[in-house]
């Protein structure tokens, strides 16, 4: 990890990237496109696309048992894991390195790491990331070779690098289902805290579905994992195994208020990673959905208070001009009150259901959007003046900053 990076709010690194309670602003996003043209890819893009039509055939299987046993998954599984060295070129008389994890997840040489080991994404969320100029994987025998950058996704914090799969055995570690993630399960986590190659912690997963800040972007991490297990400096892009020895998530954040590297500990959910991998591996670069609304959850209480006729929901706080919503028809708040202590918007829609699925908080709506592709169209129910209304939502493509000018 790049000695100068730590997180605003004490986000110390082994640090992590983005998805949004917004749809834009403060939870999801808007700007800047970069003059960069929209991929459309195929909503049938076959899982982990490598070369033309071959396909990934990990050689690793789930551990059988249903125990839990460390050093069995260190056994299996540390052959995969892999310490990614990064080289920035600095001015002639220096060059500055950074130093992750990552682990290798197909024979014909891919590997995952987090955006912010192999790039300067973190450093600073107004100016582009950089790509680092060297990047070499270094295997549990101390052997090193040279890797090529794949691509990045900053939102949500993933990195792809591919090796020749000749310049080294390769030993895959099979990719799981975080949705399955429950809280209490032990899990494991391996890389290379401050250098130290080879190392594994164990924990459990102390929360799932968290939203949390991110380090890469000014958007929001929904369904991060947390978990007690230690993620420390240089752990970033490092694998968060189950008890069966599959990869849940990817090891990137520790929020601390010390400053130093304690504190709860994050993994970036696996099901995310896979579908920023595909993504990148079939094109150099992500797409996400985007409405430009900021919601807010609507609860039983609150909505009481501001007499909406549903309990439920995301209030639509505000809506930008010219987005998608807007486009739509989607109504935004006419002010904010504080009741119970926090701030809350009135008078905008409430979205209940999106696509035919219960929309219960703002979280839903970021899950429901953000992870389908620019172009598709949604059916988004709302709840206003003591009526249901359905809207049809063209999703545009989430800009890399969201807009602060309000």
């Amino acid at each position: 990890m790049r000695p100068g990076v730590i997180a605003v709010v004490s986000l110390v690194s082994a640090v992590v990237g983005a998805a949004a309670v917004l749809v834009i602003g403060t939870a999801t996003g808007i700007v800047d496109t970069d003059g960069t043209e929209t991929v459309f890819l195929p909503t049938d893009t076959p899982d982990l696309t490598f070369d033309g039509a071959t396909r990934n055939q990990p050689t690793a299987r789930p551990l059988a048992g249903n125990g839990f046993d460390p050093a069995r998954i260190y056994g299996a599984r540390s052959a995969g894991v892999v310490t990614i060295h990064a080289f920035y070129e600095g001015n002639a008389e220096e060059q500055h390195a950074s130093q992750g994890s990552g682990f290798v997840v197909s024979p014909q040489g891919v590997v995952l790491t987090s955006a912010h080991v192999i790039t300067t994404a973190g450093e600073s969320l107004v100016e582009k990331p950089k790509a680092a100029n060297r990047v070499y994987v270094g295997f549990k025998d101390g052997d090193r070779v040279r890797a090529q950058i794949v691509g990045w996704d900053t939102f949500d914090d993933v990195g792809v690098l591919r090796l020749d799969p000749v310049a080294h055995a390769l030993t895959p570690v099979p990719l799981g289902d975080s949705s399955s993630v429950v809280v209490g399960e032990p899990v494991a986590a391996m890389g290379s805290p401050f250098g130290n190659e080879d190392s594994l912690a164990v924990g459990v997963v102390s929360a799932n579905a968290r939203t949390i800040d991110a380090l890469t972007s000014r958007y929001r991490v929904t369904d991060a994992i947390q978990t007690d297990a230690p993620i420390t400096h240089g752990n970033s892009g490092g694998p968060l195994f189950d008890a069966r020895g599959r990869v849940v998530g990817i090891n990137a954040q520790i929020r601390t208020q010390s400053g130093e590297s304690e504190g709860v500990g994050f993994a970036i959910p696996i099901n995310a990673a896979k579908r920023s991998m595909r993504q990148l591996l079939a094109s150099g670069r992500v797409a996400y959905g985007y409405v430009g609304v900021t919601t807010e959850d609507l609860t039983p209480s609150v909505a009481r208070h501001l007499g909406y006729k549903v309990e439920v929901g995301a209030i639509v706080a505000e809506v930008r001009e010219g987005s998608p919503g807007d486009r739509a028809g989607l109504r935004g708040g006419n002010g904010q009150e504080t009741y119970n202590g926090q701030r809350i918007s009135k008078g905008g829609d409430v979205i209940v259901a999106i696509d035919g699925h219960e929309v219960r908080s703002a979280d839903d709506v970021v899950r429901s959007v953000a992870y389908r592709l620019p172009g598709q169209v949604v059916r988004m129910t709302v709840a206003r003046d003591g009526r249901r209304a359905e809207l049809r939502v063209k999703l545009g493509e989430r800009p890399a900053m969201p807009d602060t000018g309000r």
